[in-house]
């Protein structure tokens, strides 16, 4: 029939009626949305598995390294141990809740422990006495001068906190990477690319050339057209991989997590130790700095308290099993690279079919032969004289640039993550790439900020300053008699008075 209804598809003779040329639209639009979301899928699927894999393999790490404590202490200290439980117990449940993203500060978790280690275990170790809580806070002061522990809380602290920064970052950022690409997956099809769609894959339909298969760079075309504010991804989704490599390398390199952290409690073993060979030291030490404490009226016996046994733990290393992790994190990264402006030409390939770039007898459009207009460059910018798609330069999608800031974002949380520094980490419970997470800051100022932990001093109040010398201002201009102010206003009366 005569193609005069048509309003996508040219108007020659067709077989499609508009109903079926509305129908072919609809059609159209599902599937290529379809092909998006699934292409999507597979790079989320790649990167949640990699997550999934160091986030098992860092868990496993910290709960081998408790178990480790938790099976040899009770007989290597006895009471000394016991007692104190809970104590271990909180270290290793804070240092899970940070990898995890909890914003707390690593560095002051870390000396809240050896801080109430040491108050316990002197305590344990001076049974004869009547230690207070002031005498501890007094013992506490000096702790730093004296070094009860010997070198392992400073060297622990160091080498902990870059591991841990390096390890939580690399984790987040494959969930960050992975939520990036199903948010833009849904990003649905603008109007005119909905008619594009169509016009490529289902318009020979109807001209009776259902076999001819659309060429490749009108293909190309129409899906960079499509799918221009996704290329704009390109730099700071490379970016994203290149500082997960990175990092990948500190985690099996410099930062090496498989050394730091499943030796943590022998590094906890070896303080102890430090404190009780030297127990008789530090504690004359303490007693000349803070004074001797009184006897106390119990007594006891301290010698079952005393160390059972030399310390003998061993650390079962699983670096190459974290060697074969980045190694293989870092072929998937590199894959993955240049993901957002080869998306066309996969999907041109391998879902929409097209024909082989030098075919001259493939669907341009209009009918069957070649397709001349020059493949257009990706991302919105290079869509200006898009011949296939009618797209907006001005008016970028709000979604995605969201992405791209997110994508930002995560990327100088890895560049800090490198050289050593901590950065703030929203929970790992909030929507990480939600408008209201707090995170849409500078470059230059989200990779400066320390991780803080909320902080227990009370906020300073400032009194109103005193007036002597200092002028009359804002709310200290409240203090002033009446009298004088009444003063003022009658000499300001005056002053009107006289001018007039």
């Amino acid at each position: 029939i005569l193609g005069e209804h048509l309003r996508i598809c040219p108007q020659g003779y067709t077989c499609c009626t508009s109903e079926m040329e509305e129908n072919f639209a609809n059609k159209s639009r599902s599937e290529f949305e379809a092909m998006m979301k699934e292409a999507g899928r597979s790079v989320q699927t790649t990167l949640t598995a990699q997550h999934r894999s160091f986030d098992s393999y860092f868990q496993d790490l910290l709960n081998k390294s408790e178990k480790a404590l938790y099976d040899a202490f009770p007989s290597m200290y006895g009471e000394l141990y016991t007692q104190n439980m809970k104590v271990f117990k909180d270290l290793y449940s804070e240092l899970r809740r940070y990898y995890r993203g909890s914003n707390i500060n690593l560095e002051e978790a870390l000396n809240e422990f050896w801080t109430r280690l040491l108050e316990r275990l002197f305590k344990l170790m001076n049974p004869q006495y009547h230690i207070t809580d002031e005498y501890l806070d007094c013992m506490v002061k000096h702790a730093e001068q004296h070094k009860p522990f010997g070198e392992v809380p400073r060297d622990l602290k160091v080498k902990a906190t870059r591991a841990f920064i390096a390890a939580r970052s690399y984790a987040q950022g494959f969930l960050v990477g992975s939520d990036v690409v199903r948010k833009v997956s849904q990003v649905s099809l603008s109007h005119e690319c909905t008619r594009a769609i169509m016009k490529l894959m289902y318009c020979p339909h109807c001209r009776g050339m259902s076999s001819v298969k659309p060429c490749n760079n009108y293909c190309l075309n129409v899906v960079k057209g499509c799918l221009a504010n996704q290329a704009d991804l390109n730099t700071e989704w490379k970016y994203l991989m290149d500082s997960l490599v990175v990092v990948a390398d500190r985690i099996d390199g410099p930062y090496n997590v498989d050394t730091v952290i499943g030796t943590i409690h022998m590094r906890i073993a070896e303080a102890i130790s430090n404190l009780q060979e030297n127990k008789d030291s530090i504690t004359a030490k303490v007693f000349q700095g803070c004074g001797n404490p009184k006897i106390s009226t119990k007594g006891s016996s301290s010698e079952d308290k005393k160390r059972r046994g030399k310390v003998v733990l061993e650390a079962k290393s699983s670096a190459q099993a974290l060697e074969m992790l980045v190694l293989d994190a870092k072929g998937n990264l590199t894959a993955l690279k240049t993901y957002w402006i080869t998306l066309p030409g996969s999907l041109c390939s391998k879902k929409v079919m097209a024909s082989s770039a030098a075919d001259n007898k493939c669907w341009n459009g209009m009918t069957k032969g070649s397709y001349l207009p020059e493949v257009m460059g990706d991302g919105l910018a290079n869509q200006i004289n898009n011949p296939e798609v009618e797209v907006d330069i001005t008016k970028p999608d709000m979604t995605i640039r969201q992405q791209i800031m997110q994508l930002k974002i995560m990327t100088n949380r890895l560049g800090n993550a490198n050289i050593g520094n901590d950065v703030d980490f929203q929970d790992a419970s909030d929507d990480m790439s939600g408008s209201g997470s707090g995170d849409s800051c500078p470059d230059d100022v989200c990779g400066k900020r320390l991780s803080k932990s909320p902080s227990t001093r009370q906020p300073e109040t400032h009194a109103i300053p005193k007036q002597s010398g200092h002028g009359i201002n804002g709310a200290s201009s409240r203090s002033l008699p009446s009298a004088f102010l009444l003063l003022l206003s009658v000499a300001f009366i005056a002053v009107q008075h006289l001018w007039r």
